[in-house]
Order: structure tokens, then C-alpha cells, then sequence
């Protein structure tokens, strides 16, 4: 896939090392005669109405569910009336918005939070403050935001609501970045960060590595020098997802049947016993990671991929003195205060703005076609899926800090809608690969 000049082509755009292209969204065409106040000239949405001569919108494109249950039978596109903005609540209008295993939990009514139905499905994304209300004094036009809590939902063009339920974040990283850094990386940060004493030179195993949360705690984990076991599961594009994740920094990628073998015991066998394993999968897997463990290591449970449960041998308790742990982080955000929260996300903007952190992203359009969001879904649900998928709403000029990372978007209309700031390479690997120097 490389292109002349040392980049490299992803989703009809060259990207360098560590970027991602916005491009090709549609334009919300809905207008009034209504106009914001005060309203900031440099607020990229507001300047894509105003010099297109557009107003803001009345209507609003949402993905809704009426009942709980399988997402192709009750989601539902639809336009729906923008409500005035009331004192202190904000107009938003969404830009990108992940779709996550709990966003489908929620709408499968088998979640242990979130809105009742009828509502609107997404946790997670970034949007632009379009209008503010009187006595809102914390948001103004143009300001980027991000939901407080769970249950926001992110997935439509536009949204009004309490400014209390908005975080405001900056404005220097790509938009897809930001709607995608509060769920998945901020887990990585907090597994790696409270369960062990990790230092340079430890040995951590994880399961279901290719994950979006197994991505980011393998460059996590490299940042501090801590070697990363990572496990998964055999698939056509094995030998492409190896290279990723070696570039990444992950020291061993294996298959998940290679685990409890005399090959995996060899290719191990000049590391230290891991201290620390991360279960996202449940079932055999993580039995077999536990087993991985050394003296007083820890096991934390952070998803359930498999639905099985997680069955431990005794003799792991007794001899080795392993503990089992869970991690929510919805939980951990209700137990910290917002403070805690924006330092943690402001840690990994920061990784991701100095190019340390790499998100592998895919991009669905949020549209008034039912198909679409049918597509995004099934594809963000998809068995041996490597991208995160993302619902983009908005056509967004790139922020003048960023633009000399960013190439020009190329004519070549060849390629699917996904995006990365990673690189593979193309060189063959064997099943089994490790980074050992």
C-alpha cells in the first residue's frame, strides 16, 4: 500500500505516519431563518452553514429504537424536529460517533445502564457547540464537546441538551481521534494503570489483542517499556494483523490454540512469568491466560467477546495466589469526579496528538438511509473485524494545527471508506511473531 513520498494510501487520501484524513461527508442541507447568537466565525460548523449559505437546521437525522432487541429489527432512521434551546442547554451538532459493543448492549436491553426506550443509541463522540441558551456560561459557539456520562446518544446530526451533560475538550486533534479516545483508550490507560505496580521490563498477557482496547495497551505498555504477550484468534487476514501490531509494539502476538503448549512455553521461555492479564474474551481463553501468570499476579476482566464464563483452577489461588478482578469503566467514571476524568482523557489526547497513540478507524456516514446504518452496524458487529467503525456526520475542514500532518485527499476513488493513522507493512510473517531483539 505505500504511495511516493513516504505515505501511505488509506480510504482514497495519503496519510502520514500517525494520521487520518477527514473527507467526504454530507453537508446538512435542512435551513431556517433563524440565526445564533453571537456566533463565532472560526466555529468550523457554523462556517460551513454560513458560507454556504445555510442557517442552522430545524431538523435533525436520528437513529432511534422504540423497543429493545436486535439492532437490524428496531433501529430506525428518521427526521425529527430540533426543540428550541432553553436556558442552559446547548445546540450540538454531532460530528463522529463510535459504535461500541455497550451501544449495542444498550439497544438489546441487556446493559446494566442506559436510557430506557424509546431512545437514541451512542455513548461515545465529539460534537460542536452550535447554539447556547441564557445562564450557560461553561460552552460557547464553536466549542468542541464530548458527553459526560453514558446514555448521551451520539448517534444523529444534532442534538439540544444540558450544558452539564457536555465536556468541553480542544480542538487540535482530528475529530475522529477525539470522538474515539474517552471509551477504549482511556480503558487501556486504567488497566494498565491500577491493578499493578508495572515498571520497565515486566511481562503482561492479554486476550482478544486486536480490539481496540488491546491496541491501545499494547503502545501504552511499549511507552513504559513493558513487553506485551498478545493473543488472538486465527483469521484469514492473520499475517496483516501481526505486522499491525508489531508496529504497534506488541514483543509477541500468537494464536489463542497455541496457549498451554510446548511451542508456546518455548517461545516464551526467556521472559518473565507475566504479572498482569487482561481477559476480554472469557471462557477457555482466559483460563489459559490466568494459567500464564506468576506469583501474586492479577487477572481483571474488562468484557465477555465469547459470552462464556471465566473458570479458574484452584490451584491457581492457592499456589500462584493470582486475584481476580473486574474493570467497568463506566463504574470508574462514577467513582471519580470530573476532574480525575479530564486528566485521564487529556493524558491519552496528548499521546494521540504526539503521535504515540494510533487508533485504527473505519468511517460509515450517518445518512437518512435505513441501509446505512443497518451496514455500519452489522459491520461494527462482524466476527474477526479489525477497524473501530465510526458514524460521521459532518464535513469538517481540518484544524489549521494540524494541517502539515495531513495530505491532500487523492481523486483515486478505488478504495472502501476506512481510516487509520497506522501503516503495515507487507512483508510475510509466520503464525507466531514476536519482536524479540
Amino acid at each position: 500500500m505505500k504511495a511516493g513520498g513516504g505515505l501511505f494510501k488509506l480510504n482514497n487520501a495519503y496519510a502520514n505516519n500517525g494520521s487520518v484524513l477527514a473527507r467526504g461527508f454530507t453537508v446538512m442541507r435542512s435551513h431556517t431563518t433563524a440565526t445564533t447568537a453571537a456566533a463565532s466565525t472560526s466555529s468550523p460548523l457554523f462556517a460551513l452553514y454560513n458560507t454556504r449559505g445555510y442557517a442552522l437546521p430545524t431538523e435533525a437525522t436520528v437513529v432511534r429504537y422504540e423497543s429493545n432487541g436486535r439492532p437490524d429489527n428496531v433501529l430506525k432512521v428518521q427526521k425529527e424536529k430540533i426543540p428550541a434551546v432553553k436556558q442552559g442547554e446547548v445546540l450540538v451538532g454531532i460530528i463522529a460517533a463510535p459504535i461500541n459493543p455497550a451501544d449495542i448492549n444498550m439497544i438489546e436491553g441487556v446493559y446494566p445502564i442506559g436510557p430506557k426506550a424509546p431512545a437514541v443509541p451512542g455513548n461515545e463522540g465529539v460534537a460542536e457547540v452550535l447554539a447556547v441558551g441564557d445562564g450557560v456560561s461553561d460552552l460557547s459557539v464553536g466549542d468542541w464537546v464530548i458527553p459526560a456520562a453514558p446514555g448521551f446518544g451520539t448517534w444523529r446530526t444534532h442534538a439540544v441538551a444540558p450544558s452539564k451533560d457536555l465536556l468541553k475538550v480542544r480542538k487540535t486533534l482530528q475529530p475522529e481521534y477525539i470522538a474515539s479516545l474517552s471509551v477504549n483508550p482511556c480503558t487501556a490507560y486504567r488497566l494498565l494503570e491500577d491493578f499493578a505496580q508495572l515498571k520497565s521490563g515486566d511481562v503482561i498477557i492479554q486476550n482478544g489483542a486486536n480490539g481496540a482496547v488491546g491496541q491501545a495497551v499494547i503502545q501504552l505498555a511499549a511507552l513504559r517499556g513493558i513487553k506485551t504477550i498478545n493473543i488472538i484468534r486465527e483469521r484469514p487476514n492473520y499475517d496483516n494483523t501481526v505486522e499491525r501490531m508489531k508496529a504497534y509494539g506488541g514483543y509477541i502476538v500468537a494464536p489463542e490454540v497455541l496457549l498451554g503448549t510446548p511451542e508456546y512455553r518455548r517461545l516464551v521461555s526467556d521472559l518473565p512469568a507475566p504479572r498482569l492479564a487482561l481477559n476480554c474474551v472469557g471462557g477457555t481463553s482466559a483460563t489459559e491466560i490466568a494459567r500464564t501468570l506468576g506469583q501474586d499476579g492479577v487477572l481483571v476482566t474488562y468484557g465477555g467477546m465469547s459470552r462464556k464464563p471465566v473458570q479458574l483452577p484452584t490451584s491457581l489461588f492457592i499456589f500462584k495466589n493470582i486475584s481476580s478482578k473486574g474493570f467497568w469503566l463506566s463504574k470508574w467514571a462514577e467513582q471519580n469526579n470530573t476532574e480525575k476524568r479530564m486528566e485521564m482523557f487529556n493524558k491519552v489526547y496528548d499521546l494521540a496528538m504526539d503521535r504515540k497513540l494510533r487508533l485504527w478507524l473505519e468511517r460509515h456516514p450517518l445518512t437518512d438511509s435505513q441501509a446505512d446504518i443497518s451496514a455500519a452496524v452489522r459491520r461494527a458487529t462482524a466476527e474477526q473485524r479489525d477497524r473501530k467503525v465510526l458514524l460521521t456526520m459532518a464535513d469538517l475542514p481540518l484544524h489549521p494545527s494540524a494541517s502539515s500532518a495531513f495530505a491532500a485527499p487523492s481523486n483515486n476513488n478505488n478504495n472502501n471508506n476506512t481510516t487509520s493513522n497506522n501503516t503495515t507493512s507487507n512483508n510475510n510473517t509466520s503464525n507466531t511473531s514476536n519482536n524479540k531483539k
